[in-house]
């Protein structure tokens, strides 16, 4: 697989087909892996691969029949992730990966994040969030306008020295 995973903070206007079965958000950014000899779409191994990432990522309702919209906001968080997933990527951008989620898909989300990293993944998170910042990442860039105006070790920040290079003060 080439490129580089997204997964988009707007993750129902963004991430998923919510009209679309759960199976086909998982296979969706890699149908050429699902293509068989003849060129056509192998539905059995979709279905596969997506009960394997359900499995796996604890995604509930686990009914790979139903349509992303029926799922809750860090159940459709986890099918987009496991979208990405399926595509054997090494490096991953996570943008605001836990808006709108509660705290136990947050929970989830962070130790799923947690295992690409410990299997050798690349994981950038941009995040608005200062504690999910300080608490999940190894190095901080910090931006205003634009700009990188700090890159920090994860030793060196702090809400105080992330806001002061925010807002340029």
């Amino acid at each position: 697989m080439q490129g580089l995973p997204l997964l988009q903070k707007d993750r129902k206007s963004e991430g998923l087909l919510l009209d679309q079965p759960l199976d086909f958000n998982i296979a969706m950014a890699n149908m050429k892996k699902f293509k068989n000899k003849s060129k056509l779409v192998n539905l059995k191994a979709i279905r596969n691969e997506a009960e394997k990432y359900i499995k796996e990522l604890k995604v509930r309702p686990d009914d790979i029949d139903l349509h992303a919209r029926k799922l809750s906001g860090g159940n459709q968080q986890k099918v987009v992730i496991a979208k990405w997933l399926c595509t054997k990527a090494r490096i991953f951008i996570f943008d605001e990966p836990t808006r709108g989620i509660d705290v136990g898909a947050k929970v989830e989300v962070y130790r799923l994040m947690n295992q690409l990293v410990e299997s050798g993944a690349i994981v950038m998170m941009i995040s608005s969030d200062l504690p999910e910042i300080l608490g999940m990442c190894d190095r901080v860039l910090v931006m205003s306008e634009g700009k990188i105006t700090a890159d920090l070790t994860i030793k060196e920040a702090s809400q105080e020295r992330i806001m002061k290079a925010a807002t340029g003060g």
